[in-house]
């Protein structure tokens, strides 16, 4: 128990590794003069991991455009939200309002609320307001059949459902085009093909299991009115990102011509980029990516404005363990939180990544930790053992 709230601590160093996972997990470590550290998670990227160091892979010196080190050594880390905005006003005028720098901002912002947590003896949550719910239910990513047959899509989700799960998704962007699609339009067998597919996942698993389908972004305003009006017989959960996100006046025209619900939002960042989907009620769910969207508390917010319209969150997720439980600090904080995605179905040591993680999710549930801060402990020797080539063993020079 540390309890050193009055006590002024100083951030002495950050640093950041990478696992090699379904996707690159970026894992972020901030230390202090007190012997606490702080340990979150950012989102993938160009130049992310990088960013933590003097000098890029490429050989230009960051500190010559931009260093995250010069702006939060000597600073307290408890104080979370100054400490972010810092990072966005000082560095935001050189590499812009999104992308590198709000994927480096969640990373860090995660680990300044996990050693905060640990500093006065509290599960993050509770620095969140605390909680509506004792566990978060997630969702499992299927991705999509072995082949386009309907029968390997049926398959699969049977093959999902019987980890215990009760909420799936699956990606339908997938028939093949006679060439590239650049006009983002979707033929009429094409469209027959993803019915075929959805109503066999939906046999498959009956009524009483949630099912969301995603889209990626590929398709034009009518085609994607016509893939959900299809859809409707199958009592979807969500259609996700029918069309690109850039353009909330086109979601919301998707929107209010079905039945079918839509979700977006991954590729978005901070409040900011969320105001005019969520005022305009351009999409029924809202999808922010905590390791992309600048944080936990980032989240909290976009969710706050989501409930002024009665719009639900279900974030977007591909991280390791250590961001997911993040993740689960924050959903649940959020009154108006449906679920959270878990990308890395197959991915068998994913759990493993922390102690006491082979049970992690459990029917389709995580529990919210009660331990002081993030409330796991990392599993370093499972972690050296999946780091991406190259990335640095924050563990072994610390031993």
């Amino acid at each position: 128990m540390h309890g050193n709230g009055g006590i002024r601590m100083k951030i002495t160093d950050i640093k950041a590794t990478s696992i090699e996972g379904n996707f690159e997990w970026i894992i972020v470590e901030i230390q202090t003069d007190e012997g606490i550290t702080g340990t979150g998670e950012s989102f993938t990227g160009v130049g992310v991991k990088e960013s933590f160091y003097s000098e890029c892979s490429h050989g230009v010196d960051v500190k010559e455009i931009w260093s995250i080190k010069n702006i939060l050594i000597g600073e307290d880390p408890r104080n979370v939200e100054r400490l972010s905005r810092k990072l966005y006003t000082s560095l935001s005028g050189i590499v812009g309002h999104a992308g590198t720098l709000i994927h480096v901002i969640s990373g860090v912002e995660m680990a300044l609320w996990d050693l905060t947590g640990k500093a006065l003896d509290v599960p993050i949550y509770r620095l969140l307001g605390g909680k509506y719910r004792d566990k978060i239910r997630v969702y499992a990513d299927c991705h999509a059949g072995k082949s386009e047959d309907p029968q390997s899509w049926a398959e699969r989700a049977k093959e999902v459902k019987s980890k215990g799960f009760t909420a799936l998704k699956f990606d339908v962007d997938k028939p093949s085009h006679r060439g590239p699609s650049y006009n983002r339009c979707l033929s009429n067998s094409e469209i027959k093909l993803m019915v075929k597919q959805v109503e066999a996942v939906r046999e498959a698993i009956g009524d009483d299991v949630d099912l969301a389908i995603d889209c990626h972004w590929k398709y034009n305003t009518n085609d994607a009115i016509k893939l959900a009006n299809a859809l409707e017989p199958y009592n979807l959960w969500w259609l996700e990102d029918p069309v690109p996100q850039e353009n909330s006046e086109a979601m919301k025209k998707v929107t209010d011509s079905t039945n079918t619900p839509i979700c977006t939002g991954e590729n978005l960042y901070t409040k900011y980029g969320f105001r005019d989907l969520i005022v305009n009620q351009a999409a029924d769910i809202v999808a922010p990516d905590i390791s992309k969207v600048g944080g936990l508390m980032e989240t909290k917010k976009i969710a706050e404005l989501a409930d002024l319209y009665y719009i639900s969150v279900a974030p977007h997720n591909i991280c390791s363990p250590i961001g997911t439980v993040a993740a689960c600090h924050v959903c649940a904080t959020i009154p108006n939180f449906i679920a959270l995605e878990f990308h890395a179905i197959d991915v068998p040591w994913w759990a493993k990544l922390i102690k006491k993680g082979s049970q992690l999710i459990e029917e389709g549930y995580i529990k919210v930790p009660e331990e002081p801060g993030l409330g796991i402990e990392i599993n370093e020797d499972e972690i050296v053992k999946h780091l991406k080539r190259g990335a640095e063993n924050l563990w072994n020079k610390r031993k």
